[in-house]
């Protein structure tokens, strides 16, 4: 439900942009009631998503009322226009995506470059929840950069599949998977970005993130996750401080390590170590 009486600094925009995504920004409005858009259009693609409320929605030649629950779509060019009705409250948030990444992404679903998608608005349940989630991943700060890209590509390979209606089966590349598995059991206990990946492995971004989960059954930042908390456990036997191992395994700090190893193991590192 929208909120009846936002707090006055919800009318404000708040963007999110990262360094090391250049290809994605992001933008929320938490009281959309002043908030009004002339027409216009952008250089990139984009997609957003009513959160609460309900706005006009003008795309091209067409108006409509559109509520919570339903994901806008804007190919590079189109005309649009997103704003309040009767000065009711709205919510929303928007991304803002490179039509030449996006297009490898598509090309990981058997689409050849950047096509438009042909929908304009969608409430498809799996689209909508999806698009919050990345939203939600994207500015926790305390995320890694390889899990909020490896889950961008996740999403916009969902919307492909949504609405695409491409979906092209992968080619048996065990070997190049097994490379990059290789290179991330190397490095495991830094910071590593989908590039340095992809660049081991001789594949792109997109079709790595399919083809690492099929062979693995995991992400490659769950795959990368799960072989620090190995390193963990074999410090802990030796009897390592748990601080120490934090540390030393690319754990942010002790909680972290914490949380994490009780997700995979049911037990503490304190617990294990005893």
């Amino acid at each position: 439900m929208p909120l009846q009486n936002p707090p006055s600094n919800a009318q404000i925009p708040v963007f999110w942009r990262d360094a090391e995504l250049p290809f994605i920004e992001a933008r929320s409005i938490a009281d959309g009631r002043k908030v009004c858009y002339a027409r216009h259009s952008h250089a990139v693609f984009s997609i957003g998503a009513i959160t609460a409320g309900q706005s006009t929605y003008l795309h091209e030649k067409t108006r409509q009322t559109i509520a919570s629950g339903t994901v806008v779509l804007m190919n590079p060019g189109d005309v649009h226009a997103c704003n309040p009705i009767d000065d009711q409250p709205w919510s929303y948030i928007m991304f803002y995506v490179d039509a030449h990444w996006l297009g490898g992404v598509q090309e990981a679903c058997g689409v050849a470059g950047f096509q438009p998608v042909p929908a304009t608005c969608s409430t498809d349940p799996a689209l909508f929840s999806g698009l919050l989630d990345l939203h939600r991943l994207l500015i926790d700060s305390s995320r890694e950069a390889l899990e909020k890209h490896q889950a961008a590509i996740a999403f916009f390979v969902l919307m492909q599949q949504r609405l695409g209606g491409f979906d092209a089966p992968l080619k048996k590349l065990n070997q190049r998977v097994e490379r990059a598995a290789q290179y991330i059991d190397q490095h495991c206990l830094r910071a590593i970005r989908l590039e340095e990946i992809c660049e081991a492995a001789s594949l792109s971004q997109a079709y790595l993130i399919r083809a690492f989960e099929q062979h693995y059954h995991m992400t490659p930042h769950a795959y990368l996750i799960n072989r620090r908390v190995q390193h963990a456990q074999a410090q802990l036997r030796q009897g390592e401080l748990i601080a120490d191992i934090a540390q030393q395994s690319g754990f942010a700090d002790q909680a972290h390590l914490q949380r994490v190893f009780k997700k995979h193991l049911a037990a503490t590192p304190g617990q294990y170590r005893r």
